[in-house]
């Protein structure tokens, strides 16, 4: 079976105290994009005064680990994934930092702690396909990450899903759009990430083993339309869902 090496590019370790603080005194919380005009040329974005172009903010997952919460997604236009986005709160969603520096192009869209240290959130570059799949790491608990990819070369492809059993040992899958339909991939590692070894491949959609059922996940994130906001929902004793976070979809304007 072919094993990938995965690249180690310079750490991006950052001292949360060094990071600006997104105050949560008003509901929704408000990631703010100024949108400054390197952005505008570098993204290719055809705003103008007349025609503004909005800067969204879409959340695709979260995860509580003790009282610490964290959550991911990306900053968009209607047409253009401009940077992948990660959230952190260490009072229960009152507060909010960006403890990794925001990923040009690319989307961040699943979270996972299998213990309190130890952190895998899942991105992809998007433009102008998705491709490079990687993680970013921690193994203290959220308070620095790293970038780490999963090939050594260009892939086309992104994560469907992931799951870590421990530390050490995990699966996932990688989706490549081929003709009409997909190409599955899984793979999985025994060093936390280090090599990922091919498990096998095929066109019908397969299932992590040892990942449990969506429906039985104890944290979700939600589009919430009328209130224009993604809501973090965590599941109560109870089976219901209860919001411990909103932020506004609206991040900014290009102009």
């Amino acid at each position: 079976m072919a094993t990938i090496v995965a690249v180690r590019p310079p750490l991006l370790l950052l001292l949360l105290l060094a990071l600006p603080i997104l105050l949560a005194a008003e509901d929704p919380v408000r990631v703010d994009y100024a949108c400054p005009a390197a952005d505008v040329d570098k993204f290719g974005l055809t705003c103008s005064e007349d025609e503004p172009c909005d800067v969204f903010l879409e959340l695709a997952g979260a995860e509580g680990v003790g009282s610490t919460i964290f959550a991911v997604g990306n900053l968009h236009t209607v047409t253009t994934t401009l940077y992948g986005v990660l959230l952190m709160s260490g009072d229960g969603g009152k507060t909010w930092t960006e403890p990794s520096p925001r990923i040009e192009g690319a989307a961040l869209d699943q979270i996972q702690f299998p213990d309190f240290q130890h952190g895998w959130a899942s991105g992809v570059m998007e433009e102008p396909l998705a491709r490079d799949p990687f993680f970013l790491v921690t193994a203290d608990g959220g308070k620095t990450w790293r970038r780490r990819p999963l090939f050594n070369e260009t892939h086309y492809g992104s994560i469907q899903q992931f799951w870590f059993d421990s530390s050490k040992s995990g699966e996932l899958i990688i989706e490549r759009s081929q003709g009409p339909g997909s190409v599955y991939e899984i793979y999985e590692t025994a060093n936390g990430g280090d090599t990922w070894t091919i498990k096998g491949s095929g066109t019908k959609n397969p299932v992590l083993a040892r990942a449990p059922a969506k429906d039985s996940m104890a944290w979700r994130v939600r589009a919430d339309a009328p209130s224009k906001t993604n809501r973090i929902e965590r599941r109560t004793a109870r089976g219901a869902w209860e919001t411990v976070a909103s932020f506004a979809v609206r991040a900014g304007v290009c102009k």
